[in-house]
């Protein structure tokens, strides 16, 4: 569950800022709890200063002079203290969305001539940014398999800077052992003297369902598009971590320029309110769905990290506190049996995103595992026949109904 204010002073002293923009209203000061309940939305590029003096005192590194959205905003500003909050960290920089929140983190902390080492099972998005882009950075990407975490010591090297990794994986609801990759980071760290983070992809799980920095992770990115946004509607992306590594990471932001928009951050902020409400649900509407799923005769294996039948089972009630939104099932009949399961749903949605409180039905290799060889898809773990569900809110009688009268068109 998100913090609670009252957990300790250093929490309510940061509460006392989260309401920067309310702090005023026509020149008159408020106290900290007055003010409009729902967040201003400051739709500005730049900012009046008083005097120049503003404009020195910003010269002079104060970071609570505003100048220009692409540096900061108090909309946007808001928000983050929110999510840092939620997520048990310290701090956190809100982007234009999820993919801008993961290449700026990852520059911010790997420079030419060094590497991450990542697990290979990721959303399309990031690998191909792996394997596209940052080879044209001089930046080297080794792999290394989650069931043999302890070959980490032989592929770790004096160039490693990173490790990335999500769990559970896009689209496979694969599990990572969290407090194993970190405990082989540290053992790495030590031997070569050297600063290495840890980066994990929280998207599937959320902080509702897993808590990285209980286990010793260092930054968490999301795309904030999926559940912390909820209703398919905005793009967005978060990283947080402590306040050097954020400060570090929005320093990178202010060049390559990913900044999130305030109207956007007005929506998270929204959306924000029924986080847990919403998350709970779809974790209840998987569960049951997951389970009905795996007994149907057209359904060669159902996937998901709260059944018995997942390998992991016992790895992600370790781990976990819920076991998220997300299913996978792989079809009889391949391709073409699950294209005609996505375009029978009634209730369900075909579109390729997740996290919404409509329940959406993607096929991976037509989607986020695009333009991937089948050696790729085959490193990934995904088959043509795999339908990736990502559960809505709906009453869970209706949604288990279109996906049987779905099944039985094949």
């Amino acid at each position: 569950m998100p913090a609670k204010p009252k957990d300790s002073p250093k929490t309510v002293s940061r509460i006392d800022r989260l309401s920067l923009s309310t702090k005023a209203i026509h020149g008159k000061k408020l106290h900290p709890y007055q003010g409009p309940v729902s967040l201003p939305i400051y739709q500005t590029s730049t900012y009046r200063f008083k005097n120049s003096g503003d404009a020195i005192r910003y010269a002079n590194g104060d970071p609570s002079v505003y100048v220009y959205t692409r540096y900061h905003n108090p909309t946007v500003h808001d928000v983050e203290e929110k999510i840092a909050l939620m997520e048990n960290g310290e701090a956190a920089a809100l982007f234009a969305s999820g993919m801008a929140a993961i290449s700026t983190a990852i520059l911010s902390f790997v420079h030419a001539g060094e590497e991450l080492i990542s697990t290979p099972a990721l959303y399309g998005g990031t690998y191909r940014f792996f394997r596209d882009v940052l080879p044209k950075n001089d930046i080297g990407v080794k792999y290394i398999q989650p069931e043999k975490l302890s070959a980490f010591s032989r592929l770790v090297s004096s160039k490693t800077r990173l490790v990335y990794f999500e769990t559970p994986t896009n689209p496979t609801l694969a599990l990572v052992d969290i407090a194993q990759l970190v405990s082989e980071v540290k053992k790495a760290e030590k031997k070569f003297r050297t600063r290495i983070y840890t980066m994990i992809d929280n998207t599937f799980a959320t902080c509702l369902n897993q808590k990285p920095f209980d286990l010793g992770v260092d930054i968490i990115v999301e795309s904030a598009t999926k559940y912390l946004g909820g209703h398919s509607d905005i793009l967005a992306g978060v990283v947080v971590a402590s306040e050097k590594i954020i400060s570090a990471v929005k320093t990178s932001a202010k060049y390559y320029g990913g900044c999130a928009d305030p109207f956007m951050a007005y929506l998270l902020f929204r959306s924000l309110k029924t986080f847990e409400l919403r998350v709970e649900r779809q974790n209840e509407n998987a569960a049951a769905l997951a389970s009905r799923l795996e007994k149907h005769p057209k359904v060669l294996r159902a996937i998901y990290p709260g059944l018995k039948s997942h390998p992991q089972y016992e790895l992600a009630r370790k781990q976990m506190s819920g076991f998220g939104g997300m299913v996978t099932i792989e079809v009889r009949g391949g391709a073409k049996a699950a294209v005609k399961v996505c375009d029978s749903l009634a209730v369900a949605v075909n579109a390729m995103s997740l996290g919404g409180v409509e329940t959406l039905v993607s096929i991976p290799v037509y989607s986020s595992h695009v333009h991937m060889s089948k050696k790729e898809l085959e490193n990934h773990g995904v088959t043509p026949g795999m339908i990736r569900i990502s559960v809505g809110v709906e009453g869970i009688e209706d949604l288990t109904a279109d996906f049987e009268q779905a099944l039985e068109k094949i």
